[in-house]
């Protein structure tokens, strides 16, 4: 056991998850400190109203930059992983604008006709909230491709730091949802602006001497898989991720959707601990290994089992306990939030476990697959909250889509490990 705790200790692999995990932790454990001030100051109702607006944004998101961001590793050359930044910034720019003028000419009808009536005099903020998270993407994945996990880690902390304070320190005077989803913007692009200020500080946006091996036009076309295949799939797997706030708060009422944005929120702070930070270096890893697809596997395997058993010890109290553990952090008025809690977790544990394969999915060119596999399971994921709707228990909602969605991470493994195995064969 020691000397494998030694060979871990060794390893850059581990030591750089170490780096990002300290600051996503240290970020958590701010998140959580505040968390039961906050909670006591806005209520359910602010929250549902928060989640509600967060849902809308995170379908939009995706389609900011069409993900072209996440291709900013890829490249052999530094020239052009600048480049295909630079098309990332310039693709936001055109997306966001456009959605502006839409909500502008258009923006209370849309709300009309989706039910959204709550969050309409707040749709204008989107386009804004767009931009400024397109940007975070641009400079986390350049920081994940000259491995400045430091700087990430480092600006976690600050910018949760800084936001918790904030919605604390407002709250005592005006506690109201507008509030929170203010806040939340402008986090979007405080975020944004502390990514860049340790760019520049490093001078990790400085490209190498190599040369370009291609125009904006010529990168964009060459990584179009991103805007085709993974922007809509991770607008579609936002979509379901935001559908039990939107049907909860549509059938069950604002505090409904409250107690599961409260817990999601909760219960995904663990799972981004570990799991972001798995991800962020398991990525450049497996662009590395992509050649060696047989180490790239057992690596792979190792690190899920690793978080299945991990995600089992974390959420084993909240499986337990939900409801008390949830009255007693947050208030009484929350007790509920602690049995969606206990499905939630399960959900979390196998989100957790698919950091590594997810990374793995742009490597291995699966991106049209996962897409596929989001379109199969969101009318599953939809099915499953209405039947909780039908059944008049918001419980059962939250229970049947937890299920869905850990099946869900469970065959996408199958799927990535069976996509290996073919190329560990032709190898």
């Amino acid at each position: 056991m020691l000397h494998r705790l030694k060979q871990l200790s060794r390893s850059k692999f581990a030591r750089n998850v170490a780096v990002v995990a300290t600051g996503t932790a240290g970020a958590q454990a701010i998140t959580m400190a505040f968390a039961p001030v906050i909670t006591r100051l806005y209520g359910p109702e602010a929250f549902g109203l928060l989640g509600t607006f967060m849902a809308i944004l995170g379908v939009l998101t995706p389609i900011a930059a069409l993900t072209y961001p996440i291709a900013i590793v890829l490249p052999k050359s530094d020239t052009d992983a600048k480049n295909v930044a630079k098309l990332s910034a310039l693709v936001a720019l055109i997306v966001t604008t456009i959605t502006a003028a839409v909500l502008l000419a258009a923006g209370g009808c849309i709300a009309d006709a989706l039910s959204l009536g709550a969050v309409a005099g707040f749709l204008l903020l989107i386009p804004l909230a767009m931009l400024f998270s397109a940007f975070q993407q641009i400079f986390t994945q350049w920081l994940i491709r000259k491995k400045q996990f430091r700087i990430t880690a480092k600006v976690a902390v600050l910018q949760a730091f800084i936001m918790n304070s904030a919605k604390a320190g407002a709250g005592w005077f005006h506690p109201v949802g507008a509030v929170l989803i203010v806040i939340a913007v402008a986090g979007q692009a405080l975020h944004a602006l502390l990514l860049w200020t340790g760019i520049r500080s490093k001078e990790a946006a400085l490209p190498g001497n190599d040369e370009s091996t291609g125009t904006l036009r010529e990168l964009a076309n060459r990584h179009k898989d991103f805007p085709l295949y993974r922007a809509p799939q991770i607008a579609l797997n936002a979509l379901t991720q935001g559908l039990p706030v939107l049907v909860l708060a549509g059938y069950f009422g604002p505090a409904a959707a409250g107690f599961f944005a409260l817990t999601r929120s909760v219960l995904a702070a663990p799972a981004a601990l570990v799991g972001q930070s798995v991800g962020s270096v398991f990525y450049p890893k497996a662009v590395d290994l992509y050649d060696k697809p047989a180490e790239l596997k057992r690596v792979l395997i190792k690190a899920t089992y690793s978080l299945i058993a991990l995600g089992g010890l974390v959420f084993a109290p909240v499986l337990i306990a939900g409801p008390w553990l949830f009255s007693l952090v947050f208030g009484s008025e929350w007790k509920e939030a602690g049995e969606f809690a206990r499905w939630v977790a399960v959900w979390m544990v196998f989100a957790l476990a698919a950091r590594p394969v997810i990374s793995a999915i742009p490597v291995l060119g699966l991106q049209k697959v996962f897409l596929v596999f989001e379109i199969i399971f969101l009318p599953l994921k939809f099915l499953s909250l209405y039947l909780g709707v039908f059944l008049n228990g918001p419980a059962i909602s939250v229970a049947l889509y937890s299920v869905i969605s850990s099946a869900f991470y469970v065959l996408l493994f199958l799927l990535v490990c069976k996509k290996m195995a073919g190329l560990s064969s032709k190898a």
